[in-house]
């Protein structure tokens, strides 16, 4: 065998095995580009893509739907780990972020629903009031934001009196009360201006029984015996005076209750101040 055979079968050997190690290659690649990472690694990841590049505050959307991806993987890939629980939460707050409720509500709302004794329940039922809030329209329109808000603050304030979420959701559920109050309020009155003073009454009645102390029950007594006298029933009319001049001495509903009553001496009519 000549010394030009050997080498050419040497050289043959290594180009067979250089090209099978790249065809090993080549099919190793995709399994491991087709890993997925652990849930840890993938919530960090989806922490960082809610976090990143904030402009005044405000995440790019485009953050925010990778964000939404990855958290989803995690849910998809580890359902029964605790990062897919979190997950669940993460989305819903992207969403919240996005201003987009309507989603932010359903995942919200499904957590408390499928995970009730998680800690972060009175979280969800805070957040889940507030979408309802964030689409709640003021106190001459439609007020169904308002009373679907409401329902899931009183469910977090009676379930989870305790809690720091139920402390900070007070003053919204007052200023939401309110905004119901001044809604009645506004049809009461308009059924006033209208002369149609049974109507307005029973408003001002649903005012009173309703939202009591939330700073509209004096106006509304006083515009109820207003009404009380318009329909000739005196008697009931002159006691809800009584009381006005009673409870809320020195206001000018006072004086205005005063100067619906009979004759009385001038030094016991209660003054503005």
């Amino acid at each position: 065998m000549s010394r030009f055979t050997v080498i050419g079968r040497a050289l043959g050997v290594l180009f067979l095995g250089a090209l099978s190690a790249g065809v090993v290659s080549c099919a190793s690649a995709p399994t491991e580009q087709g890993e997925v990472p652990a849930a840890e690694v993938l919530y960090q990841r989806g922490l960082t893509q809610m976090e990143s590049k904030k402009i005044l505050w405000v995440v790019p959307a485009g953050d925010q739907a990778k964000a939404i991806e990855t958290f989803q993987q995690i849910i998809d890939n580890y359902p029964y780990s605790e990062y897919a629980v979190l997950a669940e939460l993460k989305i819903a707050d992207t969403y919240f972020d996005q201003g987009k409720y309507d989603e932010a509500l359903s995942y919200y709302r499904d957590f408390s629903e499928l995970h009730p004794q998680h800690e972060s329940v009175p979280y969800t039922l805070k957040r889940a009031a507030a979408c309802h809030y964030k689409q709640s329209k003021t106190a001459d329109r439609d007020q169904t934001a308002t009373v679907e808000s409401l329902k899931y603050l009183d469910q977090l304030i009676t379930r989870h009196p305790h809690t720091a979420e139920a402390q900070e959701a007070e003053e919204m559920w007052k200023e939401l009360r309110t905004k119901l109050a001044q809604h009645d309020m506004q049809i009461a009155d308009y059924y006033m201006d209208k002369e149609e003073y049974q109507s307005a009454a029973d408003r001002y009645r649903t005012v009173l029984n309703k939202y009591p102390g939330l700073g509209l029950d004096a106006d509304a007594l006083y515009k109820l015996g207003v009404c009380y006298t318009e329909m000739n029933l005196e008697d009931e009319a002159h006691k809800i005076f009584e009381v006005i001049l009673q409870n809320y001495r020195g206001t000018d509903v006072a004086a205005a209750a005063a100067n619906r009553m009979p004759e009385q001496p001038s030094d016991q009519i209660p003054s503005a101040n």
